[in-house]
């Protein structure tokens, strides 16, 4: 498969990089800054910015799917216009935890919990999904991490869940990079959510 992966230099994007790479798939990683992507078989760095509307079909023409692992200042709009443009039928997108439910109807990013100076880049996220569930002709999916995404070790394990935060018995909520990596290329490979969010944790 040839995926297209936007914001590839990242923590997020450069280990879905690298988790595609492994399993054989083409890979174009794009990035603003092409040296700080991995490399590997199978990889080719281009320097693209996502936010040049005009550029961006010409940068994931011909892929089979765009993982989109960038921070929510491209808005969703440009990126599906881009899409549509490109002929790229499918969308997978590394989404933000604070549109997770911690009970019915309450949102993460409106408990009190929730850090102040986390909600400007988390209320892009949250519009992200609302742009995306009215979306029909692109075939999406808005992958939402656990609350705690971090550096951490590749155990290759995870559980899945659809709209609700996933917490483990001591209540916290986390996943590596590596791990949430490796979630995102299994939806890739496997598609369970189309037109659908889901998350993943330990």
């Amino acid at each position: 498969m040839k995926v297209a992966v936007l914001g590839a230099s990242g923590r997020a994007g450069s280990e879905i990089t690298k988790e595609l790479a492994a399993r054989g798939h083409t890979v174009t990683a794009i990035a603003r800054r092409p040296e700080a992507i991995p490399s590997a078989p199978g990889v080719t760095a281009v320097v693209g910015d996502a936010s040049d509307a005009a550029a961006l079909p010409d940068l994931i023409k011909g892929s089979d799917a765009v993982i989109s692992a960038l921070h929510f200042d491209v808005p969703a709009d440009a990126i599906l216009a881009a899409l549509k443009t490109a002929g790229v039928p499918r969308l997978l997108v590394t989404g933000g935890a604070a549109s997770l439910e911690v009970a019915p109807g309450v949102l993460l990013i409106d408990t009190p919990a929730f850090p102040e100076e986390w909600k400007p880049i988390a209320v892009g996220g949250v519009d992200f999904l609302k742009t995306l569930r009215g979306e029909t002709q692109i075939d999406w999916t808005f992958f939402s991490p656990a609350a705690l995404i971090e550096e951490g070790p590749r155990l290759g394990r995870y559980r899945t869940g659809g709209d609700q935060l996933l917490t483990d018995a001591n209540g916290d909520s986390k996943i590596s990079f590596a791990d949430y990596a490796i979630a995102m290329v299994d939806e890739r490979e496997q598609h369970k959510h189309s037109r659908a969010r889901f998350t993943a944790a330990y």
